[in-house]
């Protein structure tokens, strides 16, 4: 039935949120009376949940950036002469020998020499590269490298940027005019045969058949490591003939790094929660301390103590609630930056990021809930008499 005079009732008496709601409506209903001291304790949650979703969305996204790289030779392995061999450079004897340790993979031999470059009548010296597939080790921005690659230069990203040099121009290595088949693309940091400031032709291009390096390349990690193993079973004995790089395991390292980085930066964030759930605690007990009177009346009515401790732990969860969803918000504008600024896609989340911001949100309620169990408690377990006497 409706109620006279109340203006939540509605005529036909269809029973109100607050009928349907009554903790909830009571606990609305107090946070708001005290709008200023709740919007505060809302925005502590708020900005411990952006504190920690944001640290951990950095942290996710920075890894992330810096593993791309990584990651492209984590199944790398590189080969180069050793202090025993007596050379500085592989014979194809030695190069067959290093073919036959390294079993079914790939190998990418690569000459190398320091040669004058000239471009527009400018002539430079520069790093020259042998390499019969440069599709094995590069990607390509402009032209491509024909797969029976016999004729024509390669050049790498920043000599083609800073020279402006395009697929289709000429240049000249050691006075000889080569035609520019392809431009490669940009290969970053970490890179097993850095070819940017340099320049690729044919290995027939050279006149001696030796190698300054040799690279495996793997389908795994794992199987890198194990290829990493068998070279240098098969090739040293008592002398170091080869020297075996295998960049899986320091992608390992790396990973494992970045991840306690991680839980570094999370744990900083955390810290500005609890500070938040401090702040609840004081607005809680604030309010218990305030409505004594009031707490007396609702157990006087008939109230138990387990409704009361409903209401003050609703009121907790619903500032927990608010502060978390907008933090959660603010955390994921904050996370289209981050991965716009690392990845170069805004929407480049992924679960780990999602994690972290599931996380900070959760503890954010859970700080409230925890905060506010002990006003709860103390108001539930208030003598009503003693209450409504106002001692």
């Amino acid at each position: 039935m409706s109620r006279e005079g109340d203006p939540e009732a509605v005529p036909d008496g269809t029973p109100t949120f607050a009928d349907r709601f009554p903790v909830l409506s009571l606990a609305g209903r107090n946070l708001t009376r005290t709008k200023t001291r709740s919007l505060l304790a809302a925005l502590g949650i708020a900005i411990g949940v952006v504190a920690i979703a944001s640290l951990g969305m950095f942290g996710s996204a920075f890894q992330r950036s810096q593993m791309e790289n990584i990651g492209a030779i984590g199944n790398d392995v590189m080969v180069v002469p050793g202090e025993d061999l007596g050379r500085q450079n592989f014979t194809e004897t030695q190069l067959r020998e290093i073919r036959r340790a390294a079993g079914g993979a790939e190998l990418v031999a690569v000459k190398r020499d320091s040669r004058e470059v000239g471009y527009r009548g400018e002539t430079q010296n520069r790093t020259v590269y042998g390499l019969a597939d440069p599709n094995a080790l590069y990607d390509v921005r402009q032209g491509f490298v024909p797969d029976q690659w016999r004729s024509g230069a390669v050049v790498g990203d920043q000599l083609a940027r800073d020279e402006g040099i395009r697929a289709g121009d000429a240049l000249t290595v050691d006075e000889q005019t080569y035609r520019v088949v392809a431009v490669l693309d940009e290969t970053g940091q970490a890179v097993v045969v850095d070819p940017d400031d340099a320049v690729l032709l044919p290995p027939e291009r050279f006149d001696e058949d030796t190698y300054a390096q040799v690279v495996v390349l793997s389908a795994s990690t794992a199987e890198a490591n194990e290829t990493a193993e068998r070279i240098r079973e098969t090739m040293n004995g008592r002398q170091e003939r080869v020297q075996v790089f295998e960049f899986g395991r320091l992608a390992e390292q790396v990973d494992q790094l970045f991840l306690q980085l991680n839980l570094f930066l999370v744990g900083i964030g955390a810290v500005s929660l609890v500070v938040a759930g401090t702040s609840i605690l004081n607005v809680m007990l604030m309010s218990t301390v305030e409505r004594r009177e009031e707490i007396g009346v609702l157990r006087a009515v008939g109230f138990e103590k387990r409704a009361v401790l409903r209401i003050l732990l609703t009121e907790a969860g619903i500032l927990g609630i608010v502060g978390g969803t907008v933090g959660a918000v603010v955390s994921v504008l904050v996370g289209l930056g981050v991965n716009e600024l690392f990845l170069g896609d805004p929407l480049a989340f992924d679960t780990l990021s999602v994690f972290y911001l599931t996380v900070a949100v959760a503890f954010g309620v859970g700080s409230s809930l925890v905060s506010g169990a002990y006003p709860a408690w103390k108001a539930a377990t208030l003598d009503p008499v003693q209450a409504l006497r106002g001692n």
